[in-house]
């Protein structure tokens, strides 16, 4: 993967949302009582009133024959979740590499998926679920679990950028020296190597494959168990 410097551009400041056309927030739920684990991981929207996840707790514990002290823990856990969103919005991000990879690495049932592309998260017409459904038919996935668990990996790196690009934004509004501070911090796994490729690949759509990659997808992405 080629990474190119364009030098001093200009970057862009937005408030905090999603990069993405839906503004969804992943969330990732790991609970164990008495010896009964329940994992899931799901998109939700914000703005939905906190009664609908009182609801979403109930029935999912009903359906799954769960014990009803999971009810309590799943709302902590999804309201916690919640709770960190929103606690950005309103605050301004700053996104200077619109061009990030993104890895997925994922084992779903039986399937092991693998694959490494570019995201511009400039795009806020962008969607995931479209992708990973999209990326699904050309590798002949059939198991209607994985696009989803591919669709949540995407957003959970994306909203790590976000937050991170907001973190970096109000050390520089405190910052009385007027200096530059870097868009994302180096901790960042999902932007350590972040590049801005536009004068490269243009910067139509929101994901962008290297020619070689594209010919070696159908037999390097996907091992099944």
């Amino acid at each position: 993967m080629k990474t190119v410097s364009l030098g001093a551009s200009r970057p862009s400041t937005v408030n905090f949302r999603m990069p993405t056309r839906d503004n969804l927030v992943p969330i990732r739920v790991d609970i164990e009582v008495d010896g009964q684990r329940y994992r899931d991981a799901f998109t939700w929207n914000p703005r939905d009133p906190d009664s609908e996840i009182i609801s979403f707790a109930k029935r999912t514990a009903k359906d799954l024959k769960l014990p009803a002290n999971f009810v309590p823990q799943m709302l902590q856990s999804i309201q916690g979740q919640l709770a960190e969103f929103r606690s950005y919005e309103g605050q301004e991000m700053q996104i200077k590499e619109k061009i990030v990879p993104l890895k997925i690495d994922l084992r779903v049932n039986n399937t092991v998926i693998r694959d490494q592309f570019l995201w511009d998260i400039g795009n806020l017409d962008s969607d995931p679920e479209e992708f990973a459904r999209t990326l699904c038919d050309d590798l002949n996935i059939t198991d209607p679990e994985v696009g989803p668990a591919i669709a949540v990996s995407i957003r959970e790196q994306l909203y790590e950028i976000a937050s991170q690009s907001v973190s970096v934004m109000r050390e520089k509004q405190l910052s009385k020296k007027g200096r530059r501070a870097p868009e994302f911090s180096s901790n960042s796994k999902a932007v350590n190597n972040a590049v801005d490729l536009f004068k490269y690949f243009g910067s139509k759509g929101s994901v962008i494959r290297p020619k070689k990659r594209a010919e070696e997808e159908k037999v390097a992405s996907l091992q099944s168990l």
